[in-house]
């Protein structure tokens, strides 16, 4: 399972978290301006917007798991098992397979406003990459640093919907996440007030009682409400270093550790990355479950004008600095 998020201080930030019980042996992938997508139904596009994210490589294909282009448009998906119908072909619609959606977006939206527009054109396919890797389901996170929208594509068809906190996680549906909010507006970041009785002389005992009643556990619906209070009571300074360090406290609030989300037969769902993208800068921070160290990758030091696919393998090992060295 996983958990996507927007932050903005004078730059916007998106990201997320890939929560799974093993590695697809994805990379962190930059597509410069000529690198060719040939669309399943679509045709072949020779240039478009250049975009970086993280991705798993099959066939010299990226098949992203979430992904920020030059006009700082960021998308991600995130399982909604259960949930998610595609359909098959259409006339008179642009036909998309899921593994394709993201890069059909960003490769010509450069706004939340102008991906709604192709959304509403869209249908998307039941179609597999190939017959190892069936279509995933899925439901989207997409953002700019005006607007957020999730996406979902279920047996009434796509519905977008408006989403003011920025944040997605799983299942349920997003208007049930967002629904459930509601349970938890008694939630601050201030110290609580003695609602209960005035006649008992009653008081806190400790910092952060504001938020008692935040759930802890690791369901899906509970990480939405964790992810949102914390990303909307974040502080952070303005600066690039403090606004990336900040991106991944609030994400550290929903991480998995190994053990705790057990799936029997020695498999645990973990971690596997947590990613942060600055979208006005194109560069890529992220760490992974063996790797604290906050690694970069920077768009524009590759030669976005290329036709070739750039790609670079996540650091997993732990890299400790020894001060005293």
């Amino acid at each position: 399972m996983c958990t996507a998020i927007t932050y903005k201080t004078k730059d916007f930030y998106f990201g997320r978290t890939l929560d799974y019980d093993f590695s697809y042996g994805e990379e962190i992938v930059v597509i410069p301006r000529s690198y060719v997508f040939d669309f399943r139904c679509m045709g072949r596009m020779d240039c478009h917007y250049a975009m970086i994210g993280m991705a798993h490589i099959s066939k010299d294909v990226p098949l992203f798991y979430d992904a920020v282009n030059e006009k700082g448009l960021g998308m991600a998906g995130l399982n909604f098992v259960g949930n998610a119908v595609y359909q098959d072909m259409q006339t008179n619609r642009d036909n998309v397979a899921t593994f394709e959606f993201i890069p059909w977006i960003l490769s010509q939206c450069a706004t939340v406003k102008e991906a709604e527009k192709l959304l509403s054109k869209i249908s998307l396919l039941k179609t597999p990459f190939d017959e190892k890797m069936p279509a995933a389901q899925l439901h989207w996170l997409i953002a700019d640093r005006r607007a957020s929208i999730t996406v979902e594509s279920t047996k009434q068809g796509i519905k977008i919907f408006d989403n003011p906190v920025g944040v997605l996680t799983n299942n349920p549906p997003f208007e049930e996440q967002m629904f459930q909010l509601n349970n938890y507006m008694h939630l601050s970041p201030q110290e609580p007030q003695n609602h209960f009785c005035s006649r008992l002389p009653l008081h806190t005992y400790s910092r952060g009682m504001g938020a008692l009643g935040l759930p802890g556990d690791l369901s899906s619906a509970s990480r939405f409400v964790r992810a949102a209070f914390t990303k909307m009571n974040a502080v952070s300074g303005a600066s690039n270093l403090e606004s990336v360090s900040q991106f991944f406290h609030i994400l550290g609030s929903v991480e998995q550790q190994r053990g705790c989300c057990d799936l029997g037969n020695g498999k645990y769902e973990i971690t596997i990355y947590t990613s942060c993208c600055n979208t006005d800068r194109g560069v890529y921070y992220y760490t992974t479950y063996d790797n604290h160290q906050i690694t970069a990758v920077d768009m524009y030091k590759e030669n976005l004008e290329s036709t070739l696919l750039i790609h670079y393998p996540p650091i997993q090992e732990e890299k400790i600095y020894m001060q005293n060295d």
